[in-house]
């Protein structure tokens, strides 16, 4: 297999990584590499989804449920500060900490070229193939590498080839920081290091195998060595006592499968299951496509100085779709806060689920981009939390039901995480990741599933019918906060605790009647529907303050930090669509004023901050806001390869703006389709097809100058489809599987 020279789908660079920021990401959703390119020692940093710290813990705080009056009644009477302190001592989770997830290790490839002078070198990673590759001459030989993780064969493939006056002599190891319990010879070509991830936890281990048709090979002590060959092929895999058993025999039948079958035959294979994900959608950006042909890393820097680069814009919209069919598969744990990569034992936020809105915001562009079983993984997720979560409901707040709080792990743990005031007391992270289940069924009508998931969504709602409070003739939580901000009393008084907080509001309004929706689905009356119901009309309405803007609390408070990153109160406007531009215009000019507001004063600072301001600006309709944003983040908030730049990387920035683009083009929601509500004025031609929206339906759509020429649409289901666009609306009967022509 030669390397591409088509470069539309490709990141490339002319010189090796010289960090982590820099490698490129492979996975097939349980394994990840990032691969580095050095010409004399490859590295390549690999992942598998289940190396997780620790075994599953009960950190339920007992003291919770004795204590919650008090601190209802401190919050009530405005004594914040008492109420938070009692808090930290009685909800946060004993011990504190949940567990964490953690790099497997390191494969090095010594190719001991010592200090040969390297000419022609180019890296790169091809999105459209999911294969990362690697080449350079040096003293008149030509070598290859081209890496890609087998989904179909559950390895990672590394084709490395010399052509011309030399053979490679390598030197292969695997490494883990130093922290392992055994690393060794496993054959005559094959290498293992494994151990266990501390008290209760689960034992891991990883495994690489060399082969060659004409080089010799010899294992000496933990390390492959092959000497005079032309062409080596080293296949490696990894697990945990999460899935396997028997780990070393069970890599080793994988390892020993693949080396067994025709290199060729494995990448086809691969490349044909990566493309049944890939090449469902495709978004065309006319123009710029000669920028292609420049290293990506160039290209964003003079992207930062103000070149067009619209070619650029749909690779990184690409490179999105790349990372969700690399880290979230049918089967796998769903994607962290680095999606599968993490170079780190103890990462940044320990790379968990942070379901506050960086889990949740991972998953928006899903459906819309023909994902829908990329999502599955959050679903299996939600049902290992349900008993975790009914026991914390019911010891920490003497509640039914189920609930979870702004973190969670490999295990479904539900208790809070940390004692951190305006983050960790907050009981929305079940119930905003159950309304996920509702997005899954509008955009796949799977009755099955949605029958399947119906009790956890109602056991999500039990819970609130029993932990909220009458405050002033409302149902509302307490205490909750808006994730992660501050406010300030009218006495000067700051805190984080509160009564009835919006974003509590619009989850829960969106929970009960996602709820009573999906009962009518199912054909379920019952006297828990009826209180739902009844309960949803308790809740306090997305109200507009004095100053123009949302309001992010029941009362009018003062900011403690008026460009906060987090937009919570915005929640209504998106992922929900309470507020719409056309349905509640008031609200949307209230929801416009509060953008503007945060962004003045340093709003959209991190970058999955920004693609949520992104996904703000396309529900109203501002393409030219909207693409603003995008820029920014491309320019601010965007590694050289291209990962999401928090700081520092986390990926929910990466999937966050994405579904923002599909947002820009098509909207759905229960009652219309709407076209193009947000074109961007510079993307004045372009084409999306596959794109996929609520009620089960399928578009492609074509633009001219920035004017709609063509569109069609499909659907899973014989209905009726209200469709708008520019003002004008058309109502259609749609067939199931027959695509219908658009006219306006």
């Amino acid at each position: 297999m030669g390397i591409k020279m088509e470069k539309v789908t490709q990141l490339w660079y002319r010189q090796p990584a010289s960090d982590w920021n820099e490698a490129l990401p492979l996975g097939n959703g349980r394994l990840g590499g990032m691969v580095f390119g050095a010409a004399s020692c490859e590295q390549i940093q690999v992942n598998e989804d289940s190396v997780w710290y620790g075994g599953p813990m009960d950190r339920n705080n007992p003291s919770a449920k004795e204590k919650l009056p008090q601190i209802r009644s401190l919050i009530l009477e405005g004594r914040i500060h008492e109420a938070e302190r009692l808090g930290k001592q009685a909800i946060g989770g004993t011990p504190q900490g949940m567990r964490i997830y953690q790099t497997l290790g390191d494969i090095a490839i010594d190719y001991d070229l010592q200090d040969a002078q390297v000419t022609q070198y180019e890296r790169g990673l091809d999105v459209a193939d999911a294969t990362a590759y690697v080449h350079f001459m040096t003293d008149e030989t030509l070598y290859e590498r081209t890496f890609f993780i087998s989904e179909p064969a559950q390895v990672m493939v590394m084709r490395l080839t010399a052509k011309g006056k030399h053979k490679m002599n390598l030197e292969i190891m695997q490494t883990r920081h130093h922290i392992y319990d055994f690393s060794c010879k496993a054959g005559k070509d094959s290498i293992i290091l494994g151990g266990n991830l501390g008290k209760d936890g689960l034992d891991y281990a990883m495994m690489c195998k060399a082969v060659t048709k004409d080089g010799e090979i010899e294992v000496i002590g933990e390390s492959i060595t092959v000497r005079k060959a032309s062409e080596v092929i080293l296949y490696w895999s990894a697990g945990t006592t999460y899935r396997m058993q028997n780990l070393e025999k069970e890599i080793e039948a994988l390892l020993n499968k693949a080396a067994d079958r025709d290199y060729e035959v494995l990448y086809r294979e691969h490349v044909a299951d990566y493309h049944a994900f890939y090449e469902r959608m495709k978004l065309t950006i006319d123009g710029d496509e000669d920028r292609a042909q420049l290293p990506t890393d160039r290209r964003l820097a003079e992207y930062a100085q103000g070149v067009s680069d619209k070619n650029l814009e749909q690779l990184y919209f690409n490179f999105g779709r790349y990372l969700m069919i690399s880290c979230s598969r049918p089967g796998t744990l769903p994607a962290t806060l680095q999606g599968i990569w993490n170079k780190d034992m103890e990462a940044p936020w320990d790379a968990k689920y942070t379901i506050n809105i960086n889990t949740e915001m991972n998953y928006w562009c899903a459906e819309p981009c023909d994902l829908g079983d990329c999502h599955l993984p959050l679903f299996d997720l939600l049902r290992k939390m349900l008993p975790n979560g009914q026991k914390t409901a019911q010891q920490m707040y003497g509640c039914r039901g189920f609930a979870a709080h702004h973190n969670t792990d490999i295990w479904g743990d539900t208790a809070p995480q940390d004692l951190w005031i305006p983050g960790s007391f907050w009981v929305m992270g079940g119930a905003w990741l159950c309304t996920h289940i509702w997005m899954h069924y509008e955009y796949t009508l799977d009755q099955e599933f949605l029958r399947e998931m119906f009790p956890i969504m109602r056991e999500a709602a039990q819970f609130f019918l029993d932990f909220c409070i009458d405050y002033k003739g409302y149902l509302c939580t307490c205490p909750s906060v808006s994730p992660e901000n501050t406010f300030i009393l009218p006495n000067g008084e700051q805190g984080a605790n509160s009564v009835g907080v919006t974003m509590d509001n619009q989850i829960l309004r969106d929970l009960f009647t996602q709820c009573n929706k999906a009962a009518k689905v199912l054909g379920v009356q019952d006297d828990l529907d009826r209180q739902i119901a009844a309960a949803c009309d308790r809740l306090i309405p997305t109200r507009i303050g004095s100053d123009g803007r949302i309001m992010e609390w029941c009362e009018e408070y003062g900011e403690k930090e008026k460009g906060h990153r987090h937009i919570s109160h915005l929640y209504g406007l998106h992922p929900s669509c309470q507020i719409t531009k056309d349905g509640t215009p008031a609200l949307a000019e209230a929801a416009t004023l509060t953008l503007e507001k945060r962004l003045e004063n340093g709003g959209g600072h991190t970058g999955w901050s920004r693609a949520w301001i992104m996904n703000y600006y396309a529900k109203l309709w501002d393409g030219a806001r909207a693409y603003e944003n995008l820029r920014l983040l491309l320019i601010k908030s965007t590694l050289n390869n291209l990962f999401d730049n928090h700081p520092p990387f986390q990926i929910d920035g990466n999937f966050g703006s994405i579904a923002a683009m599909t947002e820009m083009l098509v909207q759905s929601d229960e009652n219309r389709i709407v076209l193009l509500p947000a074109l961007p004025p510079n993307w004045n031609s372009g084409s999306i097809e596959g794109v996929c929206a609520r009620g089960g339906a399928k578009l492609n759509l074509s633009w001219q100058e920035g004017r709609l020429q063509t569109a069609q649409i499909m659907v899973k289901r014989d209905m009726e489809r209200r469709i708008l666009y520019a003002g004008r609306s058309v109502t259609l009967q749609l067939k199931t599987g027959v695509w219908t022509t658009i006219k306006f």
